[in-house]
């Protein structure tokens, strides 16, 4: 029995009625629709399309992409609107109101929070994420990441991750919520991603992964901040595609290497640890089921049941619908899953939903005003500009370059980023900001070519080739410029295991030959161990974001207007001597 009066639902009689009632009247489709959060990419808001999905089915729960807040309120309001019991509508919001909706306020990560030292970065996150992503109907933050950086080559955990230490990562996972709860929306939490990431360099959107701590150290770090989660009421836990080999043989010794199974599939993870030993009594949510972690392990119509089955309550999103629905209804035909496991789950979506207030005869969809007070407003957008001022760190400068008066400077950007997705690439806006802050300041700026954009601007073309092999003299070089400020500007998401440092083509001008030429300022606008691929920049700086507000705090430090005040942590320096020179 669960008991639900218990954290995290607190319900009360009438709230608890509500669960039973509602459970006793759902059809079998209704119950198997349940288990669902489905995604939505189609553009535009369609009312006919949405009943026709609502009818089909009757999702638990939503997540969306690619709409501004305007749409994104609108569907969501049908959705609501047009569901028999109101549904679960989820945001994921790492770093503030963006992640939402692209109109919405992008703060800080947590990995500039950390940098930061204080919880109140993190806190500004929360509030802002809950206010943007509660005035367009969310109910639910796929948040705070609980994860700990401990190594420095996975590049899925950097940006996401306040730290190492299970202590801070603690404090600044509190203050997320915390801001949550203060923003006057009732939204649920979520702690993520069980058993927890951080410890290995690969990404779970692509390969099994593996957290291979001891068990007894598996306790003292990511054991310690969900214990302190789970204590303190959070609500929703997701489950990463992780195994923790240690765990599942301790509470199960017969296993061998070849029966261990990610935390999505593993009821020793999910019922010997997360449920008995944390003392979990919330929602239970698997990630992303398209993940390769997920997916690679068993066929889908073995995996899904099987996840139910191991505990998890929630399946996050359905590859073809009308099938995962299918594989789950021959599973309940088979007695696969028992009657009582799929009542269990369906108990706590539906307790979820209560304590959220998703009762029908009570709910309220949010006012279209409310999404207009808080989406992009000035109040957050002035956190943005704190954080960046607050979090800022210089990793080193070993050769004292700094601060530059700019006065009669001529520098030489050398902007390199991500290789272009798309044919329809036309150039880095994000350069044009650095050139622009740099010319204000004081700085004579030219601009170092890279391959993408010398494509973008002539199309195919061999002279694209001689321009960028193309370095000219060193001595003209010295005799041309006073600094040059090489930026890097990375990102990469669910295509590559580990994200580093790509140049533009072989031997291009933009490989940073210059560094022991002219003096040069490297500059990091996402990840934070690029070191390992500059080890010989001198003067090294973690800006820990691309936006205006980041870029001319950066500005600022680097001309001696204002302090560092950002701390790195050791993982910056990669586990190499000569990074730290």
């Amino acid at each position: 029995m669960i008991d639900l009066k218990a954290k995290p639902f607190y319900l009360n009689d009438a709230q608890i009625a509500w669960v039973r009632d509602t459970l006793a009247g759902m059809t079998r489709e209704e119950k198997i629709g349940q288990l669902f959060v489905l995604m939505t990419y189609m553009p535009g808001v369609d009312e006919n399309r949405i009943k026709a999905e609502i009818s089909a089915s009757h999702p638990g729960g939503l997540r969306w992409q690619r709409k501004d807040s305007r749409e994104a309120w609108q569907q969501n309001r049908l959705y609501q609107q047009h569901s028999r019991i109101p549904m679960l509508i989820a945001g994921n919001c790492d770093t503030g109101g963006a992640e939402c909706v692209p109109d919405g306020t992008y703060v800080a990560t947590a990995a500039q929070a950390c940098a930061g030292g204080d919880p109140e970065t993190a806190y500004h996150i929360g509030l802002t994420s809950a206010r943007e992503a509660g005035s367009i109907g969310v109910n639910w933050l796929f948040n705070p990441v609980c994860d700990l950086y401990m190594n420095w080559r996975n590049t899925i955990v950097n940006t996401r991750s306040y730290g190492a230490d299970p202590d801070k990562v603690l404090v600044m996972t509190r203050a997320y919520i915390k801001g949550v709860k203060d923003s006057g929306f009732t939204i649920a939490c979520n702690a993520k991603h069980f058993p927890g990431d951080g410890t290995e360099e690969r990404d779970q959107h692509l390969v099994m992964g593996c957290n291979d701590l001891s068990a007894a150290e598996w306790r003292k770090t990511f054991g310690k901040v969900y214990q302190g989660l789970i204590d303190d009421g959070i609500e929703t836990v997701m489950v990463g595609h992780i195994a923790q080999r240690a765990l599942s043989k301790e509470l199960n010794p017969d296993l061998t290497d070849a029966d261990i199974l990610p935390a999505t599939l593993s009821p020793e993870l999910l019922q010997g640890v997360l449920r008995k030993e944390l003392g979990f009594n919330g929602l239970i949510i698997t990630d992303a089921s398209q993940m390769i972690g997920f997916a690679a392990v068993m066929p889908r119509k073995d995996a899904l049941p099987a996840a139910i089955n191991a505990g998890c309550d929630m399946l996050l999103f359905a590859n073809d619908p009308q099938e995962d629905f299918g594989y789950i209804r021959d599973a309940l035909e088979k007695g696969v899953i028992s009657q009582e496991r799929l009542e269990e789950a369906l108990t706590r979506i539906l307790a979820l939903k209560a304590h959220l207030g998703l009762r029908k005869e009570s709910y309220a969809f949010p006012a279209e005003e409310l999404r207009e007070k808080w989406v992009g407003n000035a109040e957050h957008i002035a956190f943005r500009r704190e954080a960046a001022e607050k979090c800022l760190t210089l990793v080193k400068d070993t050769q004292h370059l700094l601060p530059i008066d700019p006065k009669g400077k001529r520098a030489w950007l050398v902007y390199v980023h991500a290789i272009p997705n798309s044919k329809a690439y036309q150039g880095d806006p994000t350069m044009d900001v650095v050139r622009e802050e740099l010319e204000q300041a004081g700085f004579q700026v030219d601009v170092c070519p890279t391959f993408y954009d010398l494509e973008a601007k002539n199309g195919v073309d061999f002279r694209n080739f001689i321009a960028i092999m193309e370095k000219g003299s060193r001595e003209e070089l010295k005799k041309k410029y006073d600094v040059i400020f090489l930026v890097l500007n990375y990102y990469g998401y669910a295509q590559t295991n580990e994200v580093r440092v790509t140049w533009s083509y072989d031997h291009s001008i933009d490989q940073p030959w210059y560094l022991s030429e002219v003096p040069t300022v490297a500059v990091s606008l996402n990840y934070t161990n690029h070191l390992i691929d500059v080890p010989q920049a001198r003067t090294f700086i973690n800006a820990y974001g691309s936006k205006r507000e980041n870029i001319h705090a950066l500005v600022e430090r680097v001309t001696g207007k204002a302090p560092f005040t950002g701390t790195a942590e050791e993982t910056v320096f990669c586990g190499r001597w000569e990074t730290r020179l």
